[in-house]
């Protein structure tokens, strides 16, 4: 029987319960489909998952269409992975592959992680081979996550769409137009205990090159458009009038690296501002750090906000997405509008200037911190 063959196993009209009486009879063969794992969010997030999910009542694999990434390769050393799938972006022939994968592997629950083309593909590959549950966790809002046409089409063939913040669920079913019962939200979250905060600060400054006492402010995030990092160096410029000796931390690497960097030089702050690229000791960074800054255009739950606030850091935000669900506006730290370049100095500006206020307001911990196995959570509370 071939590739394309489209006889498929009994599929369920839902996902199983999970007694509570005892564990599953065999754990469900779980399968997360993104195109790879870069450093970012969202892959974050699954790794951290993968590492809490109960092996008694689920069997995780990992599927990259393209190469495994930094963090695929993490994950490839706990759990099954499999990888180079898609050839190139109009690559037709990752469908049989997929499907086959999927029979071959004996997944019960696909679950595509992001949109794009691994949304698009993963529904396609589930529906022939007779994977039983289908789930999308969509972790963005705006470029370049927007739910294409081919992918609403798909929109029958999905059993569950995960939103990662209350604001964001509402964001699918009001804005993209996802039918509401079908949108189920499990918060992003972290493990604080390890982003708390350290106390030999000026260790972690000598190790990136940084003066002991400077006021250091620093941003996490993939140097792509939407993360709008132009906004972070421009307002890094008008701080630096009033506090010559502040430094700027940038965390991430991207498409636009060069041209942040062109940029940051036009602007004569470039020895003040350190690209770091793509780092894995975050929690040693921001201990490094006195306020943490997030310029996007579009989120939906950053992770990073939860990590530096689980450092015990003053955050100064864009309130954009569900941004405003984890920082308090002046009580965890400030929110600003997108896009200006004005107050986002001005608070960071603020903050600076009052280093013990700024402690004062450095949160314990952030806001939903992850609690174990959302993913059990989820298929326990969804009636068979």
């Amino acid at each position: 029987m071939g590739p394309w063959s489209t006889t498929r196993r009994r599929r369920r009209s839902s996902p199983p319960a999970v007694a509570d009486d005892g564990p599953w009879r065999d754990p469900l063969r779980v399968m997360f489909l993104l195109t790879s794992m870069p450093v970012g969010g969202a892959e974050t997030l699954l790794v951290s998952l993968v590492g809490r999910l109960s092996r008694a009542r689920f069997a995780p694999e990992l599927c990259c269409l393209k190469e495994l990434g930094p963090l695929g390769q993490v994950l490839a050393c706990q759990i099954p992975a499999h990888c180079g799938l898609l050839a190139h972006k109009y690559d037709g022939r990752v469908l049989p592959r997929l499907v086959q994968l999927l029979r071959r592997r004996r997944i019960d629950i696909l679950i595509t992680v992001g949109a794009g083309d691994k949304m698009f593909w993963g529904r396609l590959a589930a529906r022939l081979a007779g994977v039983p549950v289908v789930l999308c966790a969509v972790h963005s809002t705006g470029w370049p996550d927007r739910i294409g046409r081919l992918n609403r089409l798909l929109t029958g063939l999905t059993d569950g769409f995960i939103a990662v913040a209350d604001a964001h669920g509402r964001y699918l079913v009001e804005c993209e137009g996802f039918p509401a019962p079908k949108v189920h939200v499990i918060r992003n979250g972290v493990d604080t205990q390890g982003f708390a905060r350290r106390s030999d600060k000026a260790s972690y400054r000598a190790a990136l090159g940084l003066p002991p006492r400077a006021p250091v402010v620093g941003i996490v995030a993939a140097l792509r458009p939407e993360k709008n990092h132009a906004l972070f160096l421009r307002g890094a410029g008008r701080v630096l009038r009033r506090i010559p000796t502040a430094q700027f931390v940038v965390v991430g690497d991207g498409p636009q690296r060069t041209e942040l960097a062109r940029l940051a030089a036009q602007l004569g702050i470039d020895r003040s501002v350190h690209f770091l690229g793509t780092r894995t000791d975050i929690p040693d960074l921001l201990a490094a750090l006195d306020v943490f800054a997030i310029t996007s255009d579009a989120e939906a739950n950053p992770v990073s906000i939860l990590e530096a606030m689980s450092a015990g850091l003053p955050v100064v935000a864009t309130q954009v997405g569900s941004v405003s669900e984890s920082v308090g506006d002046g009580k965890t730290g400030y929110l600003v509008p997108a896009g200006a370049e004005e107050p986002l100095a001005a608070r960071l500006i603020e903050l600076l200037a009052a280093p013990r206020r700024a402690r004062a307001w450095a949160p314990p911990a952030a806001r939903g911190s992850g609690g174990t196995d959302p993913l059990t959570k989820w298929l326990r509370d969804t009636k068979p």
